[in-house]
C-alpha cells in the first residue's frame, strides 16, 4: 500500500474517531503507573544521605544503531537484545547503588523492544523497591517504520515508597502537521513525592524535546524552571533529574557536534545553532541551584569528556543530563559514571548517554 493512501486512511480515522490509536496520554487513566520490586529489600529508616542519580537507557536497545540516530536502520530489538541489555544495566544500578533514580526513555510495553516491562525489571533485577511512569510515547500502533505498539516514558524508582506521583504535560512541537503531532511524543514532568525522617521532598523527572527548531524546547525549559521556582518559593525541597537535551550555559561549543550525520531535511537533525544558543539563556536554571556537576567544575573541564554525558557515536562530547536541588548536595560528590578504569567506555555499550550521581543531604 502506497504512503499517501496509508496517511489518506490514517487521516480519516483520526478525524472520524476522539482518538483511535489512543495516543493522547493526558485522555487516559491512569496517567501514572505505580510500580513495586516482587522482593522489597529493607532499607534504613533514618538514613542522613540519599544517592540519587539520573540515567537516559534507550529503552535498553544499548549502542545498536536505531533509524532515529541516522547511523542504522534498526526500528525492532529483539526480547533476548533487550534482556541482555537490561541485565547489563541493571548490574551497573546495582554498582552504583542509587537511593532514588530517575530513568528517560523507559519502555513497558513496546513492540520495539519486545514488550519488556524495563520498570519491572530494573525493580526486579536492584536493590530499589517502589517506582512510578509516565508515558511519553503511547499509541496502540505507531505506523511509521512498522514502530508498532510503543509505550514509552519516564520513570522515578527509589528504595523509598513514592507518594502522590502526577504527570504534567508540556507542550507539543508546534511545527509539526497534525498527523505527526497525534503519534509524536507527549512530554511530561512526572513526578512524587518521598517522605524520610520527617522530611518531604517533592522529586521531579523530564524529559525534553531533542528535535525542534521552534522553540518548543525552550517553552517546555521554561515550565520546568517555572514549576521548581515555585517549589523553592514555598520552602518545598526538590530534587530534579533529567536528560534536558540542552548544554549549560557557558558551552564553548553548541552546534555542528561531529556525529550529527543526519541529512539536513531529517527530522531528526539536531536543533539549529541559532536554537540551541537561545536555549542556553533558559539553561541558566543549571546555575541556579545545587547541581551534581556544578557549573564551575563544568566550565572547567568543557574541553575534557570527564563532565559529558552523551553522544550519538564515537565518544563523549557534550553534556545533556543534569541533577540538581535547593538544598544541599555533598561537595565534590557529583560523578558521570563512564568508566574512568576503562577509559570512559565501561557504560558505553550500555546507552548512548552515561548516568550521573551525586549525594543529597536530608535535613
Amino acid at each position: 500500500m502506497k504512503l499517501h493512501l496509508i496517511i489518506s486512511i490514517l487521516g480519516i480515522l483520526m478525524f472520524t474517531s476522539c482518538d483511535p490509536f489512543h495516543t493522547k496520554v493526558e485522555d487516559q487513566e491512569p496517567q501514572v503507573q505505580s510500580y513495586k520490586a516482587n522482593s522489597i529489600n529493607i532499607t534504613s529508616l533514618l538514613p542522613t544521605s540519599l544517592k540519587v542519580a539520573t540515567w537516559n537507557i534507550k529503552f535498553g536497545a544499548g549502542r545498536i544503531d536505531v533509524f532515529f540516530d541516522c547511523y542504522g536502520d534498526r526500528v525492532l530489538i529483539t526480547e533476548q537484545e533487550v534482556l541482555d541489555n537490561m541485565a547489563a544495566l541493571c548490574l551497573k544500578i546495582k554498582q552504583m547503588n542509587p537511593d532514588i533514580i530517575f530513568l528517560q526513555e523507559v519502555d513497558v510495553d513496546s513492540k520495539r523492544s519486545g514488550y519488556v516491562d524495563q520498570v519491572q525489571y530494573i525493580l526486579d533485577h536492584s536493590d530499589l523497591n517502589y517506582g512510578v511512569y509516565a508515558a511519553q510515547w503511547l499509541a496502540d500502533y505507531v505506523p511509521n517504520h512498522g514502530i508498532g505498539q510503543m509505550n514509552s516514558g519516564n520513570a522515578i524508582l527509589s528504595k523509598y515508597p513514592l507518594n502522590s506521583a502526577q504527570r504534567i504535560a508540556l507542550p507539543l512541537i508546534t511545527e509539526q502537521s497534525a498527523l505527526e503531532k497525534y503519534f509524536y511524543l507527549r512530554r511530561n514532568i512526572l513526578t512524587a513525592n518521598i517522605m524520610i525522617s520527617s522530611q518531604t521532598i517533592e522529586l521531579l523527572a523530564t524529559h525534553t524535546s531533542a528535535y525542534s527548531n521552534d522553540g518548543t524546547k525552550t517553552t517546555q525549559i521554561q515550565i520546568i524552571k517555572d514549576r521548581i521556582a515555585g517549589l523553592n518559593a514555598n520552602g518545598q525541597s526538590f530534587i530534579i533529574g533529567g536528560d534536558f537535551n540542552n548544554i549549560p550555559p557557558g558551552t564553548i561549543k553548541y552546534c555542528n557536534f561531529d556525529d550529527d550525520v543526519c541529512a539536513d531535511d531529517s527530522p531528526f537533525k539536531l536543533a539549529s545553532c541559532e536554537v540551541l544558543a537561545k536555549d542556553l539563556d533558559v539553561m541558566k536554571i543549571f546555575s541556579e541551584y545545587n547541581a551534581a556537576i556544578p557549573q564551575d567544575v563544568y566550565m572547567q573541564n568543557q574541553d575534557l569528556y570527564a563532565s559529558f554525558t552523551s553522544n550519538k557515536d564515537g565518544f563523549w562530547n557534550r553534556k545533556l543530563d543534569y541533577i540538581f536541588t535547593n538544598d544541599s548536595l555533598i561537595d565534590g560528590s557529583g560523578m558521570v559514571h563512564q568508566g574512568v578504569s576503562t577509559g570512559g567506555m565501561e557504560t558505553m555499550p550500555l546507552s548512548d548517554h552515561a548516568p550521573i550521581s551525586t549525594i543529597y543531604l536530608l535535613k
